[in-house]
């Protein structure tokens, strides 16, 4: 396990008198720029020109410029927008305006990994990736507590990178949980085959095959989303409140046998040899070539249509209506409208 670094391992004031250029100002972005301006250090934002978050960021009270003008200004440049922008984006506005001794970081070690971005020697370049959403981040900063951070020195041009991305870490909060050392590429590969062959794809697809099943041998529509999707979250919060023990503990008998006599039939040999299959196209860099060519030279055909076939799942249908029994009904229509 790699080191685990706490507050008193960082020292904020390494970043007085430097300026953080925070690139992007969606989920992560707004977080990062927020605590890092409230415990006391010099933000900026950089956008495009038209970007409807500007007004947003300035309203927020922050310093909003073209992301050529933030990185030209800045002596560390956090990107902090999506993956398949990037390697554009840093060729026209960054890599003109970077200057020797500057930090460039990231919060996901993907276009790095996958060569999309290629820094000149002369800088430094680090990640700060938070466990977390962005508005968990801002959050738990609030509330004085952090979300834990993975920290990766890819490239240290000064000999003080580590240093001054721990002092970043510590400016957002997550060194009050603790920023655990990794390498770029190893938080790469796991995020992206923890995110494919079990958060989302493989539970989405778990859910949802359970919830056809049901249907398919009779049941209510409702019932079979009631057992199959709604109930996901009970499990998943016990499992993060105490582990699979603890889950275990909470659950009755009856569905504590099912557990340990069905799980293996579900998830079997098979199912991990796909996992492995996986791994390895994420790993010799199939899935990343495959994500950026349907995202920047197809103009996201094959994405939007999955996006469109996912929507239209009959689960979907079930699943709005039901959740208008529940208070959380206006979160959930100001997270697909917003």
């Amino acid at each position: 396990m790699g080191k685990i670094y706490y507050q008193e391992d960082c020292n904020l004031s390494l970043l007085d008198g430097k300026t953080i250029a925070i690139i992007g100002y969606g989920s992560q972005g707004h977080a990062h720029a927020l605590n890092l301006k409230e415990s006391g250090c010099d933000v900026i934002i950089g956008l495009y020109n038209g970007s409807k978050s500007w007004a947003k960021a300035e309203k927020q009270g922050l310093k909003v410029m073209t992301a050529a003008d933030a990185a030209k200004a800045a002596d560390i440049i956090m990107i902090l927008i999506n993956d398949e922008k990037q390697a554009a984006m840093y060729k026209q506005d960054i890599e003109p305006n970077l200057e020797a001794g500057n930090m460039l970081m990231f919060a996901h070690g993907f276009a790095i990994t996958f060569n999309q971005i290629v820094p000149p020697e002369d800088v430094d370049v680090t990640m700060i990736a938070p466990k977390g959403p962005g508005h968990t981040v801002r959050s738990e900063y609030l509330e004085g507590k952090g979300v834990p951070c993975l920290i990766a020195v890819e490239q240290d041009a000064t000999g003080k990178a580590k240093d001054l991305a721990l002092a970043y870490a510590l400016g957002i909060g997550g060194a009050r949980a603790g920023v655990l050392e990794t390498t770029f590429r190893v938080e790469t590969e796991t995020d992206l085959f923890g995110e494919q062959a079990v958060l989302c794809g493989g539970v989405t697809a778990l859910m949802q095959a359970g919830f056809e099943v049901l249907c398919e041998a009779g049941y209510d529509p409702i019932n079979a989303y009631f057992e199959c999707i709604h109930e996901m979250k009970l499990i998943v919060d016990l499992i993060y409140q105490s582990g699979f023990a603890g889950m275990r503990y909470s659950i009755s008998n009856t569905a504590e046998y099912g557990d340990y006599v069905t799980g293996p039939k579900i998830i079997t040999e098979d199912t991990k040899n796909a996992m492995r299959e996986v791994l390895h196209d994420i790993q010799d860099g199939t899935f990343a070539h495959e994500f950026l060519t349907d995202m920047n030279s197809t103009n996201q055909v094959h994405f939007r249509a999955m996006r469109r076939n996912g929507a239209e799942h009959p689960s979907e249908a079930v699943g709005k209506e039901l959740r208008k029994l529940y208070s959380w009904n206006d979160e959930e229509n100001k997270l697909i409208n917003n």
